[in-house]
């Protein structure tokens, strides 16, 4: 769009033309304006202010020369009204409008969904990391309470087990922190594509806006969720001791990993088919 320039009312040709008919294309001044919303065949044409961004010429039709006003919901494409009664002849149509709408709609919610699923999954996961991270000092502070009541004869099993501990641990943390850190690049993805869909939503309602929002939408289906993973837990067992079994003392602890839960299935759709009549 270009930079909008002090421009003469069309109709009455003296006032200033402040304000825009994007419908008829022309400038008009506030009294031609109120004059042109009067009329029947004008009532509902859509307005901006000149002082604003111009629009471009509307896209209009390669075979009939008209302007696109319509969708081909059969075809997925912009149409005119003469093409309704040509090769899209029994077609199923909606206005531009109202797919634009759609679409923005559809757009808007799919990001909102995939920012609110990222923002719970870093919530989750961060508590989890936490927790895990409790869990994990804690086992140490038992492991390390058992050697000191069997003083000198476990030492070196104490100082073993924890190295166990901390090894496997900290694979399970970095598994985490690795999830943690996708969750948060998934979530700027989708922050950023928000900030795009509200850019968009500021240009014209056009052709070029509704390919732009196809491409968006796709961009928004190819962001990728991570199914959260199965929590690693760990505790640890204490049991009776004798000084004749002193490898047994330290007792045992259980840990489960940090594994992957399975992709979440996307839906199938069936084959796709070619309209003889339009391609």
């Amino acid at each position: 769009m270009a930079q909008a320039a002090s421009k003469t009312c069309e109709i009455c040709m003296s006032a200033p033309g402040s304000q825009y008919c994007l419908d008829c294309e022309q400038y008009y001044c506030e009294n031609c304006k109120l004059l042109h919303k009067r009329q029947k065949s004008s009532t509902y044409h859509q307005f901006q202010h000149a002082s604003g961004l111009i629009p471009e010429g509307k896209s209009r039709c390669g075979q009939h020369k008209e302007e696109f006003t319509l969708m081909c919901n059969t075809c997925n494409v912009p149409v005119c009204t003469s093409c309704v009664a040509g090769k899209h002849n029994g077609h199923k149509f909606s206005k531009m409008v109202d797919a634009i709408a759609q679409l923005r709609g559809e757009n808007e919610t799919l990001i909102h969904d995939k920012t609110n699923e990222a923002n719970q999954n870093i919530t989750k996961i961060e508590d989890n990391l936490k927790s895990f991270e409790n869990d994990v000092e804690s086992v140490i502070k038992a492991i390390t309470d058992q050697g000191n009541m069997i003083k000198s004869m476990v030492d070196k099993s104490v100082a073993q087990m924890i190295a166990l501990v901390k090894e496997q641990s900290k694979k399970e943390k970095d598994k985490l922190t690795k999830s943690l850190s996708a969750a948060k690049s998934t979530l700027v993805a989708g922050q950023n594509l928000d900030k795009r869909r509200r850019d968009l939503d500021k240009t014209r309602p056009d052709e070029n806006m509704v390919q732009q929002m196809k491409k968006m939408k796709e961009d928004i289906n190819k962001l990728r969720i991570d199914s959260l993973p199965q929590f690693p837990k760990i505790s640890f067992q204490s049991k009776a001791v004798t000084e004749d079994d002193i490898i047994h003392l330290l007792g045992s602890y259980t840990l489960s990993i940090c594994s992957p839960v399975k992709e979440k299935e996307n839906q199938q759709h069936g084959y796709l088919h070619r309209c003889s009549l339009c391609g």
